[in-house]
Order: C-alpha cells, then sequence, then structure tokens
C-alpha cells in the first residue's frame, strides 16, 4: 500500500475532465479566484455529457483525497 492510495481504482472515462477538476481544486485550496473561474469557464464550455461532469468530480475528490502539505497560518486571532 501506498503513501496516498485511494481505495476505488476506477479510472476517469475522460483522463482530461479529470485533470482539470485536479486543477480546479488545486486553485481552490490556494484560493486562486482568477484560475477557478478560468478552469469553469473552460471546464463548462467542454461538458459535453454526464461522463465529463463525473471525471471532472473524479479529478477534484482525487486530489481533495491528498492532505494538505501545510497548515494556513493564522492571521490576526487571539489566542
Amino acid at each position: 500500500m501506498g503513501l496516498f492510495s485511494r481505495k476505488n481504482d476506477e479510472k476517469p472515462a475522460n483522463p482530461a475532465m479529470a485533470e482539470l477538476g485536479r486543477e480546479f481544486a488545486n486553485a481552490k485550496r490556494h484560493g486562486d479566484r482568477k484560475a477557478m473561474k478560468k478552469i469553469a469557464r473552460q471546464a463548462s464550455d467542454s461538458f459535453i455529457n454526464d461522463e465529463d461532469v463525473a471525471s471532472f468530480q473524479q479529478g477534484q475528490e482525487a486530489y481533495n483525497a491528498i492532505p494538505p502539505g501545510y497548515s494556513k497560518p493564522r492571521r490576526n486571532r487571539r489566542r
């Protein structure tokens, strides 16, 4: 078993849409709204059927399954 092994080994129907989903999740995690809007526009233009949407969501879930490498710094909070 690997460190970040997935329980399901299902391959996405459309690997390109899965990659877009991973990029979207990455932008969302890092708070890059400009990239999120760009990817969302690109994805919505290329959604043809439900398999594409499912592949996009699979890509997002695959990225979100990996825990962040660092915690976000706390800003202006009293302890």
